[in-house]
This record gives C-alpha cells, sequence and structure tokens, in this order.
C-alpha cells in the first residue's frame, strides 16, 4: 500500500502537527513515522481506528515503550510500573488505585486543591511578569500529588524539586531524581504505616497488610513512584490551556464572563491542544491490519491524538477552539484498559487552576511569547511568561 510518510524531525511538523497529520489523515487511517535510529514505526490518525488500538488486548504496552533512564541497580525494581503490565496484572494494579480516583472522590478533592493553587498565587507578584509554568503550573501537580499521597507538609519542598526534574522531561536532572524518590517513597510508606492518615497512601498500605499476595511492598513503593510521575501531566495541560486562551481572546472572555463552562473549557483544552500528542507504543502480539495497512507482530504502533481529537468525522470544525462544545469522545487522556485513572483529578486540578486564575487575576495578559518545544512526544511550553493583572 501507498502509506503517508511524516518526518518527526521536520520542523513544520514539529511547530504544527496538526496541520502535517490533516494533509495525510484523509488518505489513510495510518502512517508511517520517520524517526532517526528507529526503523518501522507507524501512527494510527484516525478517530475510530484509534480508540480500536487502544482497546485491543493484542496490543501490548512493554519497557520498550518507554525511555527507561539509567538507574542504580537498586531501583530497578521499582521501575516496571503499572503502566507496563497489560492484561490481568494491570487490571489486578488499576483495581487497587482506581478508588481514589473516581470523579466523585475528585470532586470532593477540589477544596483542598483549591487551598493549594490559592497558595502558590499568594508566592506570585502582580504586575510585573512572571513564568507561570515554573511558578504555578509545574509546582501545583506535585503539590497535589503530596496531598492526595499524605506526604507530610515538612517534606514537601523537597518533592517539588522531584516534580521539576520530572516535569522538565528526560534527561540527567530526571534520572538523577529517581532513587531520591524512591527512597522517600520507602520512608513515607513507614511513616504511614507507624502513623496512618487519611491518605492514599495509607489505603494502600491497609490493602498490603490485609492481603499481602494484592500488593506486595515492591509493588507499593513503585505505585507511589508512578504517581508522582504520571502526576505531572497537569502542569502542561494547565500551561497550554493557558496559553491557548490567550491565543484566543473571544473563548477566554466567554470564560471570564461564565465561569460555570469551566469543565466544558478543560475537555476542549484536552481535545484540542492534548499535553501528549502521541500515546506510548503499543506492539502487536500477531500481525495486525488497522486501516486497512498491514502491520506485523512487534512493530511499534502508536496513536496520534494530535491528529484523532480532530478528525472532522467525529468532531463538527475540529479545527476550531469551542469552549462551549459538548464534551465528545476526545482520546485526550486515552481510551482502553490504559484510559488515564488520574482523569477525573486532572480535570478537577485544571479547572481549579484555571478558576483561580481568571478570578483573581481578570486582566490576565501575556508577557512574552508562549513558544512550545520542539519535541514530538510532549506538547510542552519552555515557559509562559505573564503579567498577573487583579480587578481595578
Amino acid at each position: 500500500m501507498d502509506v503517508p510518510e511524516i518526518d518527526l524531525t521536520d520542523p513544520a511538523v514539529l511547530h504544527d502537527p496538526y496541520t502535517a497529520y490533516a494533509q495525510v489523515r484523509e488518505r489513510s487511517a495510518v502512517v508511517r513515522l520517520l524517526m532517526p535510529g528507529f526503523g518501522p514505526f507507524w501512527a494510527v490518525t484516525r478517530h475510530a481506528e484509534a480508540r480500536a488500538v487502544l482497546a485491543d488486548p493484542r496490543m501490548l504496552i512493554n519497557q520498550s515503550s518507554f525511555m527507561r533512564p539509567d538507574v542504580p541497580e537498586h531501583c530497578l525494581p521499582y521501575m516496571r510500573t503499572m503502566s507496563e503490565t497489560n492484561g490481568a496484572e494491570h487490571a489486578r494494579l488499576r483495581r487497587l488505585v482506581a478508588p481514589a480516583f473516581t470523579p466523585r472522590r475528585a470532586g470532593e478533592f477540589g477544596a483542598r486543591i483549591e487551598r493549594i493553587v490559592e497558595g502558590l498565587l499568594d508566592e506570585l507578584p502582580e504586575r510585573e511578569p512572571v513564568d507561570l509554568l515554573e511558578r504555578f503550573a509545574k509546582p501545583l501537580p506535585i503539590d497535589v500529588i503530596c496531598e492526595l499521597v499524605g506526604i507530610p507538609p515538612a517534606d514537601r519542598p523537597r518533592w517539588r524539586e522531584y516534580g521539576a526534574a520530572i516535569a522538565a522531561g528526560h534527561g540527567e536532572r530526571f534520572a538523577r531524581a529517581i532513587p531520591s524518590i524512591i527512597g522517600d517513597a520507602r520512608s513515607a510508606i513507614a511513616g504511614t504505616r507507624a502513623e496512618p492518615g487519611d491518605g492514599l497512601l495509607s489505603d494502600l498500605a491497609r490493602v498490603v497488610e490485609e492481603g499481602g499476595d494484592r500488593l506486595s511492598d515492591d509493588e507499593l513503593v513503585t505505585m507511589v513512584w508512578l504517581l508522582v510521575l504520571a502526576g505531572q501531566t497537569p502542569a502542561n495541560l494547565i500551561a497550554n490551556a493557558v496559553a491557548v486562551l490567550l491565543a484566543h481572546p473571544d473563548q477566554l472572555a466567554a470564560l471570564r464572563a461564565d465561569p460555570g463552562l469551566l469543565p466544558r473549557a478543560v475537555d476542549e483544552l484536552a481535545r484540542w491542544s492534548p499535553p501528549q500528542p502521541m500515546t506510548v507504543p503499543r506492539f502487536p502480539a500477531e500481525d495486525v491490519e488497522i486501516g486497512g495497512v498491514p502491520i506485523p507482530k512487534g512493530q511499534p504502533v502508536t496513536v496520534s491524538i494530535a491528529s484523532a481529537n480532530r478528525d472532522p468525522r467525529v468532531f463538527d470544525e475540529p479545527d476550531r477552539l469551542d469552549i462551549t462544545r459538548e464534551p465528545g469522545p476526545h482520546l485526550g487522556f486515552g481510551h482502553g484498559p490504559h484510559f488515564c485513572v488520574g482523569s477525573s483529578l486532572a480535570r478537577v486540578e485544571t479547572a481549579v487552576a484555571l478558576g483561580a486564575l481568571l478570578r483573581r487575576f481578570p486582566a490576565l495578559a501575556a508577557a512574552g511569547e508562549a513558544a512550545f518545544l520542539p519535541d514530538p512526544g510532549t506538547r510542552r511550553l519552555a515557559s509562559l511568561p505573564v503579567i498577573l493583572r487583579p480587578a481595578g
């Protein structure tokens, strides 16, 4: 078959992946990605085929799906997280943590998130340029995770440093933080066992005590590491949302006029500018066919969320940002067995953050260019300079 190709090193693609995928989506449901150092690599471009792939039990995630950093040997037992598991093993681990992330629990947690948000905003200077990414969007998720897990307040400044290292992306700083995160996770678990609290960590520790065959000590430490790792996603969702709204003053004005639109706005922003434009690769356990394109067993397949979320077969005027749009089946948080377990928390966190920003600083304005980094795997900003202007 004549399968279209997309060069992920092309500056035009890095700058505007949406246009690049739109140009080939009508020709094929699957494209071949060109990446230096990689062999055959496929991306699904259309919504229906994307959902099918993400729900297909033959499409497996494994350690090759991730860029694993070099870590000391004692950290290796904790590097294989729930994200790398499949089938019954994945379902078992997910069932244990999922009750803490239901929409109801996320909503109940909203008041505690509001206190964290207000505290961070209190620290920011008014009427002078500030990098909202570094001073607000990045520290917020780790503060929320610490509150959710039950990390003592005295330890949280150190965990903020861990969150910043992870949010910065893969690299030496990221790798250096991992042993400390794992060591502090073990300490937090020991402290929780000595003095149980109302955090997720206490709940999971009780699971270990009540039935060790359900969750091992190593799995408990790994779960904390995963929560810290995955919990940083809202940093980019919040920063991207602010940048997008500032670039669409009509939508920003509509949201300021009606804060009740926040839940819809968060979903629309996750559809229109997802922090993760591509899923981690899946590997077919057998030869498969996707959209009429044969994919051999073992060749990596990703879903282009950026493309599927703008498929005109599913979304009317998909390239138009519309915060009044009825939430549709976008894939900003994934789909299938690996659907983001923390999606409800991320939605609440983002809505609270945007709501507080617009309420306290109704004249919020850009103070420079919000440029996206040239990273095909993550849609994230280098910085977000703004001026915080309160009412009056």
